[in-house]
């Protein structure tokens, strides 16, 4: 890697570090060139991003910023897991150490707090912000179809009586 190039994936990195919301660091060591893809497509999909950086140059890029307390965490091969939705890229992160046991999660930052690797995958159960916006909105739904319900069935009651009456008045 040329001079500029590691100054670019320096500012690059920087840049993340201080705009996103929860960032992963974890070990990938002897996962294949599949695998990996499979997981930055997964990550992809969930709305974050994945990237391998050496750990000089991430330790660079964490200066002047407010998760500059995880340096420690970049030993060996790493990976760096990030996304603006909080709950994203743990989810993605955990779930595939599920069933790939060569990716190991070490820890990781969500905003200001360090995580350790217990905290990442607490943070993996949590529901993603839409899920929890469609949850509100059907807790918000449910009253108001009920109310209508309720509303329409004393109408629907006279209604029906009424009609008993004339049918009752035209049989006789």
């Amino acid at each position: 890697m040329e001079r500029a190039e590691k100054r670019e994936l320096v500012t690059a990195l920087h840049g993340v570090f201080e705009n996103t919301g929860v960032v992963v660091v974890a070990h990938y060591q002897g996962l294949t060139v599949a695998q990996m893809s499979t997981l930055r497509g997964r990550m992809k999909a969930a709305g974050g991003s994945m990237k391998v950086a050496k750990n000089r140059l991430a330790k660079i890029a964490l200066q002047g910023t407010d998760i500059a307390h995880i340096a420690d965490l970049f030993t060996g091969p790493t990976v760096i897991a990030y996304s603006n939705d909080p709950v994203a890229a743990p989810k993605v992160a955990v779930d595939f150490a599920k069933t790939n046991d060569k990716l190991v999660i070490l820890g990781g930052a969500l905003g200001r707090t360090t995580l350790d690797a217990n905290g990442v995958k607490a943070l993996a159960t949590m529901p993603s912000l839409d899920e929890l916006r469609a949850r509100l909105v059907g807790m918000i739904k449910t009253p108001a179809t009920r109310i209508a319900g309720v509303l329409q069935a004393p109408g629907g009651q006279v209604a029906r009586v009424l009609a008993a009456y004339a049918k009752k008045d035209e049989a006789a």
